[in-house]
């Protein structure tokens, strides 16, 4: 037994020990997804049954809107997940598309009144940033939509 077959053997076994811490995020993730969903159906509760009743206004469908694309969004990372456990590759194109509804969702729930000229700018720079990545990969990238 050389350098080689200890070196291979431990190779080995973090690849493992990779795959495995892997599969518990993928539960751990599940379970975000679940107590997601739980928190907008909480969420609707208590605002349809504040005063008025049965009636939802503006702030209270924009929080809405939030938590149920902060659980959309914790899909798509339960879906990069998945797909890096079964191709053991991150496919960038995925993670820009998550990514991109990750920053929908703050341009979504954003207050116009009180967000600063300067943050407004950032966050439009980003989406545009985003958007090109997305597009570029898109266009050139792989047929498999990998790296």
């Amino acid at each position: 037994m050389g350098y080689k077959d200890n070196d291979v053997r431990l190779m080995d076994f973090l690849n493992q020990l990779i795959k495995w811490s892997v599969r518990l995020l993928a539960i751990l993730m599940v379970f975000v997804i679940i107590m997601g969903v739980v928190d907008v159906g909480w969420t609707l509760y208590e605002k349809l049954l504040a005063a008025p009743k049965y009636i939802l206004t503006i702030s209270d469908m924009l929080a809405t809107f939030g938590a149920f694309m902060a659980v959309l969004i914790a899909i798509e990372i339960f879906i990069n997940i998945t797909i890096y456990l079964r191709d053991n590759v991150i496919h960038v194109k995925i993670v820009i598309a998550t990514a991109l509804m990750a920053i929908a969702r703050k341009v979504i729930i954003l207050d116009l009144e009180t967000t600063p000229a300067e943050y407004l700018w950032g966050m439009a720079l980003i989406v545009v940033a985003m958007s090109v990545a997305y597009w570029v990969v898109q266009r050139y990238g792989s047929e498999e939509g990998g790296h």
